[in-house]
């Protein structure tokens, strides 16, 4: 008989992990508005952006546990409560959030979905958890559809964001191909930052195995067998309902096989799009938006009521909102380098403090120099940890060197002769 360490081992190393990045939902129907006595959490009607008036806030801090996805925080040092405000200021002018626009992995897509707020209600009290997912694509409307349209110009919608929607890649990956699904729809907060989930487990443990990964039948198979991980992917996503879990990893799947046939230069075999419920140019279409998609293909972002392009320069270079000294963000700059229009991050934003981290320039420079490693002789060296990918500072590439900086050994010469 198996001893339950054996078996406990046994499990263990058969778990699998990923990241799920989380971030403030700005839910349609949020329950961090819904408790703050004060009225100073709100969502704009403009944009669906859920903010806090920091002019209002009394800090109670009653937001921070209506919050189920825990996204709100108290500033112990302003007595506020304070929570992403999804880069209002950038997302006005046209531009993606600072999260979004530096994923490296550029997994993070921005869009326009257009909802029939008179719905949102009816919808997050459906009787049954698992009817939510449902119930909530069911408030999105088509912006295809010619009464949309008609109903978005009568009501002075812009054309530019009903096109937006229309290209909008969010409302692709949720409603039209299904692959992207909603965090803990249970909290019935009607959330509308969506994930896809992890096809890779499945692949992982087909290989481990000897099989054919990429193979459609196999990957197939292992998505039904695979109990635990579909299971929990239901909790997190589908409120433990798996049906619209496995369609997504079945999506997911086929085009995986899919593509491999056609880059391999095989014939394309319809009944691998057939067997997920889709066809070949879904198929397609759903690879060039997830693989090859472009920076304005991955965000569609109309700009905001009585904004022009000439705005953009000034909102550039603000950072996350998140991003303050003793904030919750990762940069911790310090709100010394801020700007009026908020606390942003980078070499464009002040002067930064160097990190506790010695770079190979410095460490070089202090063991063969006769004096002491400062500041200055710093110049036209960057540290990576406190640059926000935005520009070309000076020194970011061998042999560049600003106006009267030198090289370190031009710099060791010009000690000689001080002497």
């Amino acid at each position: 008989m198996q001893r339950l360490g054996d078996r406990v081992r046994l499990e263990f190393e058969q778990t699998f992990m990923f990241y799920l990045p989380r971030i403030c939902e700005h839910c349609l129907n949020p329950s961090c508005v819904a408790s703050c006595p004060s009225g100073a959490m709100y969502k704009r009607s403009e944009d669906g952006i859920v903010l806090v008036d920091q002019d209002r806030c009394r800090g109670w801090r009653m937001c921070v546990t209506g919050c189920p996805y825990k996204k709100v925080y108290f500033n112990h040092k302003t007595g506020k409560a304070e929570k992403c405000t999804m880069c209002y200021p950038r997302i006005e002018v046209g531009m993606p959030t600072v999260c979004s626009e530096t994923c490296v992995g550029r997994l993070r897509y921005l869009g326009v979905v257009l909802y029939d707020a008179e719905r949102v209600g009816e919808a997050a009290a459906v009787a049954d958890e698992r009817d939510l997912y449902g119930a909530q694509l069911g408030v999105f409307l088509d912006p295809e559809d010619p009464e949309v349209r008609a109903a978005a110009l009568r009501d002075g919608v812009p054309d530019r964001w009903v096109e937006s929607a229309r290209r909008s890649p969010v409302h692709a990956l949720a409603v039209r191909h299904r692959v992207a699904l909603p965090l803990h729809p249970e909290y019935r907060t009607m959330p509308m930052v969506w994930y896809i989930p992890p096809l890779s487990p499945v692949v992982d443990a087909l290989a481990s195995t000897g099989h054919d990964g990429e193979d459609a039948g196999n990957l197939f198979g292992a998505i039904d067998t695979l109990r635990i991980p579909v299971e929990y992917l239901a909790e997190l996503f589908t409120a433990g309902d798996p049906a619209p879990v496995e369609a997504s990893l079945r999506t997911l799947a086929a085009m995986r096989s899919h593509m491999r046939r056609i880059n391999l230069g095989q014939e394309p075999d319809p009944s691998i799009a057939e067997s997920a419920g889709t066809d070949p140019e879904r198929i397609e279409e759903l690879y060039r938006l997830l693989a090859l998609a472009k920076y304005e293909d991955r965000y569609v972002i109309p700009t905001a009521y009585g904004v022009d392009d000439a705005d953009r320069g000034v909102i550039d270079e603000i950072g996350c909102s998140l991003d303050y000294e003793g904030g919750p963000g990762m940069g911790g700059m310090g709100a010394s380098h801020g700007r009026a229009l908020g606390p942003p991050l980078g070499e464009a934003s002040g002067r930064p403090d160097p990190a506790g981290v010695e770079t190979f320039h410095a460490l070089r420079m202090r063991q063969t120099s006769d004096a002491p490693a400062d500041r200055d002789d710093l110049r036209g060296r960057v540290n990576l940890l406190n640059w926000d990918g935005n520009g070309r500072p000076e020194g970011l590439f061998p042999g560049e060197h600003g106006p009267g900086e030198h090289g370190p050994g031009e710099r060791r010469a010009d000690r000689e002769e001080d002497r």
